[in-house]
């Protein structure tokens, strides 16, 4: 054993860190290209009622996810077989999209990487894991609320008929359009993510 003690030490002192490495010393803490910290939120953020417009797309992408789950769901329920999705009766997707806008929406929060806030959550892009998450605070209300906004402005039926349309259709309805959260920012560097596999939750 000594003389094994004495070759690392020897080595330690000719070759530095590598040397400890190979006799069992703790490795070198890797170099992070990105930096996170607990957000911090500007007045705004966090006394306003509404949601921010520069978190407003992450929040449409996280809406019609939810009411996407919540739709197939009780389609699912309709179709035991998943052989074939069962159109929902007017009364049944109303229901679906109430809840979907009702739930308590605890899951998503706001997090800050490299000086960018994103809103995290189900549906949305899954972020590094070192990053921090804020949760809770404002930001169920808000998207309570801009969820119940969506469905009064553009109404369950046309809701629906674009959930029934395919997968993209109904986020491409409420984020994408003229108007959309999400106008305009395609391509843009920091704002909207390329796609990426989303986070499951279950309802």
């Amino acid at each position: 054993m000594r003389p094994l003690l004495a070759a690392c030490v020897a080595l330690s002192l000719l070759a530095g860190r590598k040397a400890e490495d190979m006799c069992g010393g703790p490795p070198a803490p890797a170099e992070s290209a990105r930096s996170a910290s607990s957000p911090r939120l500007s007045a705004e953020e966090t006394h306003s009622a509404h949601m921010p417009e520069h978190l407003r797309c992450d929040a449409c992408r996280a809406i019609a996810f939810q009411i996407r789950e919540h739709l197939s769901k009780a389609e699912s329920k309709r179709s035991p077989s998943k052989k074939a999705s069962v159109e929902l009766r007017e009364s049944e997707y109303m229901e679906a999209l109430e809840k979907s806008c009702s739930q308590s929406w605890d899951g998503y929060g706001v997090l800050e990487v490299n000086g960018v806030k994103r809103l995290a959550g189900p549906g949305l892009p899954s972020q590094e894991p070192m990053s921090v998450m804020m949760m809770g605070g404002p930001w169920p209300g808000r998207l309570h609320k801009m969820c119940h906004s969506y469905v009064g402005e553009l109404g369950e039926e046309q809701l629906y008929w674009a959930h029934r349309s395919g997968p993209a259709m109904l986020e491409e309805l409420l984020c994408h359009g003229a108007k959309g959260a999400c106008a305009g920012l395609r391509g843009a560097k920091g704002r909207e993510p390329a796609p990426a596999k989303a986070l499951q939750n279950e309802l």
